[in-house]
């Protein structure tokens, strides 16, 4: 009997801390930083959307996120390209990116391709974006925990 109550006592024990465990993991998970790099433009709308959607994801989940925009991916953030994208199977690209706007991520974009691909900084009026250089990419990937790119 007093084997039963030691292993019944021991077993408690043991739960009791595998709840802890997996409270303290997921707690450290939703604090993640994650980067998302899209360098898929309006020309790859699935995969661009994907981009978004993976970043709505992450938000939706507690994750901390950033978004580097490269590429033909800079031209996501023009409202024409917004309203109309949509992906295959990835849903539409302004339904993500409200999401993500709301959750407070900001956007990057690289300076040298938006330069290149006409975009200005009157296409970046009222959303939560700025032109950045390499070094900010850099940077905001060795600060992340995780970096998805498309």
């Amino acid at each position: 009997m007093k084997w039963l109550i030691h292993a019944l006592f021991i077993s408690t024990i043991i739960l009791g801390a595998s709840d802890v465990l997996a409270q303290t993991r997921t707690s450290n998970e939703s604090k993640m930083k994650i980067l998302i790099h899209i360098t898929s433009g309006p020309e790859n709308p699935t995969k661009a959307a994907l981009g978004f959607l993976m970043a709505k994801t992450a938000v939706e989940e507690g994750y901390s996120v950033s978004m580097f925009l490269a590429g033909d991916a800079v031209q996501l953030l023009r409202n024409d390209v917004l309203d109309n994208l949509v992906g295959l199977g990835t849903g539409k690209l302004r339904a993500h990116y409200d999401t993500i706007v709301n959750a407070g991520v900001k956007f990057y974009l690289s300076g040298m391709s938006s330069k290149s691909r006409g975009l200005s900084e009157a296409d970046l009026k009222d959303k939560p974006a700025e032109f950045a250089m390499p070094n900010v990419l850099l940077q905001l990937s060795v600060d992340s925990d995780r970096m998805f790119v498309y």
